[in-house]
Parts: structure tokens; C-alpha cells; sequence
């Protein structure tokens, strides 16, 4: 049995190691960042971006514009991608990111093979939706029990 001491344990049994040298758990400070910040909004644009730049990828016969508009479906999938990390890394000018964001999506529908399939342009609208209505400054909510 080990002492109550003993630093390369674990004391709330939660499995996530022993304690950074600062005596905090790296998964515990990056769960509080994130908390903090609109990440799954930010996640959901760089995601939809990338989708859309793997599509832009794909073979001629699957691709459905090319041209002129081919330079702008590059460009436009890397806004996205840029506003999803700044919306993560700069919370507070969430609302101009989103706004940048959810054009960029929504001008993928002409030049990116219909917004990457659809999936990369709503994965861009959803977050930018989701950027655009995180509130940092409420409290969060608690799960009430059903008292029977």
C-alpha cells in the first residue's frame, strides 16, 4: 500500500498519471482551457475546411469545377481552416471570425465541388453558428436531478 506521499500516484484515481513537474496534470489544464474557449466551433470549421481541400484533391472525373475557379477553391478552405484555429486561440473576436467563416462556407458551394459534398460546407456553417453564439460570460449549467 502506498503512502499518502507517494507523488507518482494518483489520488483521485482518475488514471491520468503522475503530475506534470508544476504539480498539475497536463490532460486536467488543457480540459479547463478548452472549457474556456469555443473549441468544438473552431474544431468544426478546420475540419470542414480540410474536408473541403481533400475533395478539391480528388480525381478529374469526380471534380465538378475547374478553372478560374479553381485558385479561389483553394483559398477559401484555408480561410476557413485560419478562422477555426483564430477562433480557438482568440475567443474574444469570435464574432468577426464566424462571420468570415460562415462566407467562406457558404462560398464554397460554387467553387469547391458544391462545398466539399455538402459535408465540409456545414461542418463550417455549424461551427461558425456555434462560434458565433458561445457565450463566455454565463456560467455553466448544471444538470438537475429528477427528484420522483
Amino acid at each position: 500500500m502506498a503512502s499518502g506521499t507517494d507523488t507518482n500516484l494518483d489520488p483521485a484515481g482518475t488514471g491520468a498519471g503522475p503530475p506534470a513537474p508544476d504539480g498539475r496534470h497536463p490532460w486536467r489544464t488543457f480540459r479547463r482551457w478548452r472549457h474556456r474557449r469555443p473549441f468544438g466551433a473552431g474544431l468544426a470549421i478546420a475540419l470542414g475546411g480540410g474536408e473541403i481541400l481533400l475533395t478539391q484533391q480528388a480525381s478529374i472525373s469526380v471534380i465538378l469545377t475547374a478553372g478560374a475557379d479553381s485558385l479561389v477553391g483553394y483559398v477559401l478552405p484555408v480561410i476557413m481552416i485560419v478562422s477555426g484555429v483564430l477562433i480557438v486561440l482568440n475567443p474574444r473576436q469570435r464574432l468577426f471570425y464566424s462571420i468570415v467563416a460562415v462566407l467562406a462556407s457558404l462560398a464554397t458551394w460554387v467553387t469547391s465541388n458544391l462545398g466539399g459534398f455538402f459535408i465540409g460546407m456545414l461542418l463550417g456553417l455549424v461551427g461558425s453558428s456555434l462560434a458565433f453564439g458561445w457565450l463566455p460570460d454565463q456560467p455553466r449549467r448544471r444538470r438537475r436531478r429528477a427528484t420522483v
